[in-house]
């Protein structure tokens, strides 16, 4: 039997037909795309599959048809014209410098010069640009195709920093600029990146693109659908339920509750990260393989900035305008974190036109509030799960001191600047929240984490299989207040048929302290 080999981080489509590995078909997609409009955008998040996408509309462009032998376009194409393709990279480069982006585009343009020639007058990058695409289609008598990969890596790294936005944005706006002023000699200009461009500055003169990001109709043009999943991997599921141990069906839900769970509109197929689906069969183990890839700072320095309070991130509701809102400044965090994938559509109200948004999966809620935690506690990447699990093992064994005194741990050696900024008091409240939050938020993939009842709202309830706990924070406030809110609103209530053991826990903090102060235990 033939081995089956996974593309894992395979972008060339040439090489993955070539060399045999698992292809997931698009290609009718893709002739729908070419045969029914000329400029495309589409934003999918990292390791979504975007760049082998322009590689198959590369080979296609090129009227390499072996490679389609077999594939959905291979019935729909009947000309297959070989075309001019201008293909640009822009995730290679490290964005840091003034002239980085220079150096790039300019290494580009030279390749293609050295195939199209120059022109005397091609003094700046646009210029340059403008002349090859001419010179491409005066010399081969056909448009060309202009596919760019990753079109908002250089304003994304340079978040935080205006003056090299600006710098960039100079550049972009007219570079890009020449797809729509050279219209009559490009048959295809199709961008992906991970942001939106609707509001972003360098395509404020493009309003020529398609957007098909939450288009219906090309929802799983990245992505692999439950369909597809059984299609193409059934075999790969069963093997994975033998080495772990499991039925088919346990490990199918397994497999959807880790990696699916994305969608790019509301009612729409819920669609599985492909990194982590061929990972996983790869290794025939799960694991976090997305964010073993890294997750981006800026995010972090998004939510510093704005002084964001992390459990706010789940089910936020944003109007569509939001969703497409990214600017160079980066003023919301949200849209940002929703198009990098670690949010996602999960409802929509018609009525007021809000989205609800939420982790796709489990994979990056786990993944995502992991990552926070350095950040926001002084513990490193490597000690962050041994301190979650002795927390956990102190939650289920009920010993409430030790969990306490963990926690005091966790705020004691947060260092100052982490905690105070700009505005000393709300930095403290919103600190105290936020580190709370990870903590329980990580606790929470372990034990039982609920928010609020009918009679108001109650800082947190944790339910292991022995004890529940019901817990009341405040803050310039006594550990008594607490603990006599908790009475009087009558928190407990809906635990009283429980047999589990119920405690009844008041917190409070100190300012000057930076720290919990007491806790009292009922």
């Amino acid at each position: 039997m033939k081995q089956r080999i996974y593309p894992i981080g395979i972008q060339s489509f040439e090489k993955l037909r070539r060399d045999g590995y698992i292809y997931v078909d698009k290609t009718a997609l893709i002739y729908k795309l070419v045969t029914t409009g000329s400029y495309y955008f589409l934003s999918r998040p990292r390791r979504f599959g975007k760049s082998l996408l322009l590689s198959t509309l590369e080979a296609y462009f090129r009227g390499k048809r072996e490679l389609f032998e077999g594939l959905a376009i291979e019935q729909l194409e009947q000309n297959w014209t070989v075309r001019p393709v201008l293909h640009l990279d822009l995730n290679i480069g490290k964005y840091d410098a003034p002239d980085s982006l220079d150096k790039i585009l300019d290494n580009a343009l030279t390749a293609w010069e050295e195939q199209y020639g120059t022109g005397p007058s091609e003094t700046t990058l646009a210029l340059r640009f403008k002349g090859i695409v001419q010179r491409a289609v005066e010399q081969t008598g056909h448009r060309v195709a202009i596919l760019v990969d990753e079109y908002d890596k250089p304003m994304l790294q340079a978040i935080g920093n205006e003056e090299l936005q600006k710098e960039y944005r100079n550049t972009l706006k007219p570079f890009y600029g020449v797809l729509k002023t050279m219209d009559g000699y490009i048959k295809l200009g199709f961008l992906t990146g991970v942001t939106k461009f609707g509001k972003v500055s360098v395509f404020s003169d493009l309003n020529n693109l398609k957007d098909i990001s939450m288009r219906r109709d090309y929802i799983d043009i990245c992505g692999i659908t439950d369909k597809e999943l059984h299609r193409y991997f059934d075999k790969d599921l069963h093997t994975l339920a033998d080495v772990q141990g499991l039925d088919y069906e346990t490990v199918c839900l397994e497999v959807q509750k880790r990696y699916d769970g994305y969608h790019f509109n509301f009612n729409t197929l819920g669609i599985y990260n492909p990194f982590s689906l061929l990972n996983t069969f790869d290794a025939m183990a799960f694991g976090s393989y997305w964010f073993a890839t890294g997750t981006p700072s800026y995010l972090v320095y998004l939510l510093k900035k704005h002084h964001y309070r992390l459990e706010e991130i789940e089910k936020v509701e944003v109007t569509e305008d939001v969703l497409d809102s990214i600017d160079s400044e980066g003023t919301n965090p949200i849209p940002v974190i929703y198009q990098s994938g670690y949010l996602t559509i999960k409802d929509y109200d018609p009525e007021f036109g809000l989205y609800t948004l939420d982790y796709p999966n489990r994979e990056v809620e786990e993944g995502f509030v992991k990552y926070l935690m350095p950040f926001y506690i002084d513990k490193s990447e490597a000690e962050a799960p041994f301190e979650i699990r002795r927390f956990v093992g102190e939650v289920r064994n009920g010993n409430i001191d030790g969990f306490f005194h963990r926690l005091q741990s966790f705020f004691a050696d947060a260092p100052y600047e982490v905690i105070v900024g700009q505005d000393p008091v709300r930095n403290v409240e919103l600190f105290f929240q936020n580190v709370l939050f990870i903590v329980f938020r990580l606790a929470g993939f372990y034990t039982q984490v609920e928010y609020h009842t009918s009679r108001g709202r109650i800082d947190l309830v944790l339910k292991t299989d022995k004890f529940i706990y019901v817990m009341e924070f405040k803050q310039g406030a006594t550990a008594e207040e607490a603990l006599a809110q908790i009475n009087e609103k009558g928190y407990a209530d809906a635990f009283a048929s429980d047999s589990r053991t119920l405690y009844k826990i008041g917190v409070s903090f100190s300012d000057e302290q930076r720290n919990i102060e007491r806790w009292l235990v009922e």
